[in-house]
Order: C-alpha cells, then sequence, then structure tokens
C-alpha cells in the first residue's frame, strides 16, 4: 500500500495603506513586497518600509495598526504625518575640516551646515571617506539629538568617533620582486615612510608600477594596521624586458680586401642590475654603403635622488665621403610616471673623408649645443603589438658650430608625436608626426637633416634626403589579426627645405602593408 502526502505552504500576501488618500500615494509610489512566507517576513517589511520613510524626511511616521483581514491577507496603516526636507548639522570644527563640508553642503557655518534630507547618508559616506583620507581610517560618523529646528526643519548633532592620533605610512615592504629598486618607490611612485595614510592616493600611485617595462603590479596593496603603526605591503612581479632583434651578414670587400658587416642589430638590455638601468645598441649597415652606430645608457635616480643621466653615443659613416660622431649627456628630472624634462649638452664632430677636397658642401667641422627638452610617454604594455599609447617630445638646441676657425651661431628644434586611437578591439588608428629645424646662416652638406626610409617616409631609401628643414606626417588605419600580427594601410606626406640648394618639395607615399612581432624577448 503506498501513500502520497503532499503539503503546501501558504503564502501572506501585505497591503500597506497611509493615514490618507495622498499618503496612501506615497506609500504605493515607494513600493514594497507584498508577498511573504509568514508573518514575522511581514513585520520586517514594514519596519524596512518605515526605515526608508525616515530618509526622505518622514521622521515621525508611526505604525497605527497591523490587521489580519483573513487567513491569508495582512493589512498596515501608517500615519507619515509632516515631512522634513532639510537638516541642520551641528558639528565641532576641530573633528572635521571645513573645506570638506562645502562638498556636500552649500551652505556652511563654522558651527553648522545644511544639506537634504535624502542626501544625508551619501554626504556622510563622502565625509567619513574624506576623514579616512586624511589619516584616519577608522572614524564613524553619528547624527546625535535630532529633533525639529522649526516647523520645516530638523537639525542633529554630528558625533566623529575615532581615534584622534593621524595614522602615517611606517613602513613599506615589496613583495614578490625583493630586488625592486627602492629609489623607484620615492621618486617614480611618490611613496614616502611618514606621508599621510590615504589609501585612494596610495592605489593610484601602485598603479604607476604599470607603466614600468621591468614590473608590474600582481594586486592591489594591502595595509597591517597595528596599534602603534602602520605597514603596506605592495605586490610586485618582475617583467622581462629585455628584447633583440636582427641579422649580421659578413664578407671581404673586393677592392680593400677587409672584412665588412651588413645588416641589422637592435639590442636592449633593462633593468639587469636591479637599478632600473636602460641600455640600448642600433647598428645599421645596409647597401647604400651607410653605416649608424647608436649607443644610448639611462641610469634614473642617480644616488637616489630626484634625478638622473642619460648618455648618447652616435656614429653615422656615409660610404667613403664623411663620418659624423654625435654625442650627448643629459639630467633629467621625473616629473611623475609619464612627464620628464632634461637639460645637457651635445657635441657633433664631422669630418670630410675625400682626399680631394672638391666638393665644397662637405666640410670638416664641431658644433657644440645646450639643450632643454620635455618628454610625456603614456605607455599600455599589456598590448605586446603597440605598447606605447602616445608620445610627446620637444627639444631646443642652441649653440655655434667651428668649421676653419669660423663660428657660426646655430639652433636645432625637434618634435615628435605620435598616438594610437583605438577604435575597437580590433581597429585602430595611428597618427605620427615629426618636425625638425635646422637654423643657420649657411649650411655643409654633412650636417644637413637626414630622413626618409621605414621609420620616415616610406618608399625612399634610408636617409636619402637631406633638408636645413623637414616636417613628416604619417597616419596609418591598423586591423589586428592576432597579438602579433596586424594589417595596416600607409599614408605619408612630408615637406622639406633645404635652404643650401634652395629647394622645397612635398612628396606622398600610399600602401597596405602586413607586419608582425619579430622581436625576441627574454
Amino acid at each position: 500500500m503506498l501513500f502520497f502526502s503532499e503539503s503546501h505552504a501558504q503564502n501572506l500576501h501585505l497591503k500597506i495603506t497611509g493615514k490618507t488618500i495622498d499618503e496612501t500615494k506615497t506609500i504605493d509610489a515607494i513600493g514594497y513586497s507584498k508577498t511573504h512566507n509568514n508573518y514575522l517576513s511581514v513585520k520586517n517589511e514594514i519596519d524596512s518600509l518605515r526605515n526608508y520613510l525616515n530618509t526622505l524626511g518622514f521622521i515621525e511616521n508611526r505604525l497605527i495598526n497591523i490587521k489580519k483581514s483573513n487567513d491569508s491577507v495582512f493589512s498596515a496603516k501608517l500615519h507619515l504625518k509632516q515631512k522634513f526636507n532639510t537638516i541642520y548639522i551641528y558639528y565641532n570644527y576641530q573633528d572635521v575640516n571645513t573645506s570638506f563640508l562645502e562638498s556636500i553642503s552649500k551652505k556652511v557655518t563654522k558651527n553648522y551646515f545644511v544639506t537634504n534630507i535624502a542626501n544625508v547618508k551619501s554626504a556622510l559616506d563622502i565625509l567619513n571617506s574624506k576623514l579616512a583620507n586624511e589619516g584616519k581610517p577608522f572614524s564613524k560618523l553619528k547624527l546625535s539629538n535630532i529633533k525639529k529646528k522649526d516647523s520645516v526643519n530638523l537639525k542633529a548633532d554630528l558625533l566623529v568617533l575615532s581615534n584622534k592620533t593621524r595614522r602615517t605610512i611606517d613602513d613599506i615592504k615589496i613583495v614578490g620582486y625583493n630586488k625592486f629598486p627602492k629609489s623607484y618607490l620615492k621618486h617614480y611612485l611618490k611613496l614616502k615612510t611618514s606621508e599621510t595614510f590615504n589609501l585612494s592616493i596610495i592605489e593610484k600611485k601602485t598603479e604607476q608600477l604599470n607603466n614600468l617595462r621591468f614590473a608590474k603590479q600582481v594586486k592591489p596593496p594591502e595595509v597591517l594596521f597595528q596599534k602603534d603603526s602602520t605597514s603596506l605591503y605592495i605586490y610586485v612581479e618582475k617583467s622581462k624586458s629585455n628584447t633583440f632583434d636582427g641579422f649580421l651578414g659578413f664578407g671581404t670587400n673586393d677592392e680593400t680586401n677587409k672584412l665588412e658587416f651588413d645588416g641589422f642589430l637592435n639590442l636592449r638590455l633593462i633593468n639587469n642590475l636591479n637599478y632600473g638601468e636602460t641600455f640600448s645598441l642600433l647598428y645599421k649597415s645596409d647597401e647604400n654603403d651607410q653605416d649608424t652606430f647608436d649607443a644610448t645608457l639611462s641610469l634614473p635616480f642617480i644616488f637616489n635622488s630626484p634625478v638622473g643621466i642619460d648618455l648618447n653615443l652616435r656614429i653615422f659613416k656615409k660610404d667613403s665621403s664623411f663620418t659624423t660622431i654625435d654625442q650627448k649627456a643629459k639630467i633629467n628630472y621625473q616629473i611623475n610616471p609619464l612627464h620628464k624634462v632634461s637639460v645637457g649638452i651635445s657635441s657633433i664632430e664631422s669630418n670630410n673623408l675625400r682626399s680631394e677636397n672638391t666638393v665644397v658642401a662637405l666640410q670638416d667641422y664641431n658644433s657644440n649645443y645646450f639643450a632643454i627638452s620635455y618628454h610625456y610617454l603614456k605607455p599600455q604594455f599589456y598590448d605586446v603589438l603597440f605598447p606605447i599609447k602616445s608620445n610627446f617630445f620637444l627639444e631646443s638646441n642652441f649653440g655655434n658650430r667651428t668649421s676653419s676657425n669660423i663660428k657660426t651661431n646655430q639652433s636645432l628644434i625637434t618634435l615628435n608625436a605620435f598616438n594610437n586611437f583605438k577604435l575597437n578591439e580590433k581597429n585602430s588608428i595611428y597618427a605620427n608626426i615629426d618636425v625638425s629645424n635646422l637654423s643657420s646662416d649657411n649650411y655643409f652638406e654633412n650636417e644637413l637633416l637626414r630622413f626618409g626610409g621605414i621609420n620616415s617616409i616610406r618608399g625612399f631609401e634610408e636617409n636619402s634626403l637631406f633638408a636645413s628643414l623637414f616636417g613628416v606626417l604619417n597616419a596609418e588605419y591598423r586591423y589586428r589579426i592576432s597579438n602579433s600580427i596586424y594589417i595596416h594601410s600607409i599614408t605619408d606626406f612630408a615637406y622639406f627645405e633645404n635652404k643650401s640648394l634652395e629647394t622645397k618639395k612635398n612628396y606622398l607615399d600610399l600602401a597596405l602593408v602586413l607586419e608582425f612581432l619579430p622581436i625576441l624577448e627574454y
């Protein structure tokens, strides 16, 4: 014999009305849950509604009665009474900075501030957050002695419950990358011990770790509060940042019987000494008998100071015509992770290699310049294909050139700027501008600005165009196929002047290219 037992839980229905028709309309406009499983749920819903009415200004609302209309229906009746819209909150100026109050109230005096009843909770939340950022993370705010001020306004006292001692950062610990250069904490992130504890500012500063090539933040910072100290823990991971790209070939010159190298080498070593240093080496030798050697060493925050040093050596040889050696030394100051200013000097020496000095345009000379520059760099290293979002570099050089004991005043201005405009995950637009202007009373061919090639106006051989002034605009529409391959269009426009030849020209180049990322990273 089989028995089936079935039970049904009875749903209870709740109806809440006001003492008047208008009060009932107000309650219905606010809304409440009408179906419940038991009486306790019904009672909690009524209490919840009354608490919400308090926040709207109906602080005198009261429950008249709860009646059971039948087995499944409960009726509750409320009297909302008068609605108060404004509250005057009195405070102790020693507990609260008046400037904080001005961000939450339009009327602030030295004794009280005024706000709408409906905004009290959000206003106190904002005020509590500001107190925490002032070094009081355990502050609690409470309104007490709430009463009528007059027939239309309320008043209350603001109590600030907190430890009077302001919290400061007593210790900063790096977790995950123990050899992280400490100078970057002080001068790059601007984090120091003894400064006022402000978690929101700390989080913004540590996010800048992701702008470094050699390190990244693993997770948000954490804080250990002890009775008499505050310790900050920053979680950092060392990143692979060394890169190598190139190919080299060699052979014997039939005319000179000397060993010659051809090819391309691009090496960059970053933070191998856990100092934050960068060493880069570029060597190019092409079929146009042009040799370029370019070495740069950047040493940030030397002796734990806010300044760094940049050293550069560039040697350029044009077949058997001339050589140019350019040496630069700069001192830089990192304003913040994105902005840097520099001052420095440069020395250029060029020699005419032709034994017969028949080309008047080629001359031996020495130039010395004083340089000042500004650099803005916005990286996005999470994107290996386009790791730099924006770049802006402006440099001005002033000095003189000496040739055959004759000095000539000169100036050189250089501008380079580009930006990647992201349209969506697959599509973006790249725009670049390069401008250089050499001002002088006269010009030698071996001191003119050289451009053209893959990194300038494409469709021309490397450094095949000479100018005293040039401007290049590059625009690309880019379509990302994968994290290492993309297709892009090419639109290049160039304008240049060669004052030694009194020429002015324009060039336009259009193309479609498939590119991929071949660089070895280790």
